[in-house]
């Protein structure tokens, strides 16, 4: 079997260990409105999903209305946090440094964030100009068309792409796409087994934790896979 024609990674979890920083202010933003949400519902309902989305799934089943104040505040304390805190997923530069097929990142969160994330943590020049945000799509996953709105503008047959994700969000979006997709549980927010257990069970073509095993496991997937 050749090899996969397009990686296509996600970003939070994913190529940035963002996770739990964005829950945490999240849930800051959500409890100055009186709102009680547990930080495993948190992960349970906003993993994976873009900005859009959470907005919605707060207003329809909790009841808050964030206002634009309060998802601009939001942002600022963010990319604050983010300036401070965030790392690179352990192994990713490495791995993007030896994989030899073309790669992209197509993420839920919008397109400054995702630069600065990845500026932050030098993976920039890495992926640069390849980037593909929700905001360029009318749905976001599990909806399948950012993915294959990146397989397009690549010029690669969904059959030929392979996906790195972290959420069960985005391991549906790669299913619906006919893509391959490998479930990545080496962030700090996959501690626990909870998330591995939610994404083993929509049967991902691999999981895995470390992304250094990411250039075999592709060479293996490409052997294997009908």
């Amino acid at each position: 079997m050749a090899k996969p024609a397009l990686v296509i990674f996600d970003c939070d979890g994913v190529l940035v260990d963002s996770e739990p920083i964005s829950i945490a202010v999240l849930l800051e933003m959500i409890a100055k409105s009186g709102t009680t949400l547990s930080e495993d519902d948190a992960y349970d309902r906003f993993l994976g999903r873009s900005m859009t989305t959470i907005s919605k799934i707060l207003h329809e089943e909790y009841g808050f209305a964030a206002s634009e104040a309060d998802l601009d505040e939001m942002r600022a304390n963010l990319f604050a946090r983010f300036e401070l805190d965030l790392k690179p997923i352990p192994g990713i530069a490495e791995t993007l440094r030896a994989l030899d097929v073309p790669r992209c990142v197509a993420s839920s969160s919008q397109p400054d964030r995702i630069r600065l994330s990845l500026k932050l943590t030098g993976l920039l020049d890495l992926l640069d100009p390849h980037i593909f945000s929700a905001t360029m799509v009318k749905r976001g996953k599990p909806a399948p068309d950012l993915f294959l709105l990146a397989a397009k503008t690549m010029k690669t047959s969904p059959k030929d792409c392979v996906v790195i994700e972290d959420s069960p969000a985005g391991i549906e979006a790669a299913k619906s796409a006919g893509m391959r997709v490998c479930a990545f549980t080496g962030g700090t927010h996959s501690r626990g087994g909870r998330l591995e257990a939610a994404l083993a069970s929509l049967k991902p073509d691999r999981i895995f934790n470390d992304m250094l095993q990411l250039p075999r496991l592709l060479r293996d997937l490409s052997i294997t896979s009908p």
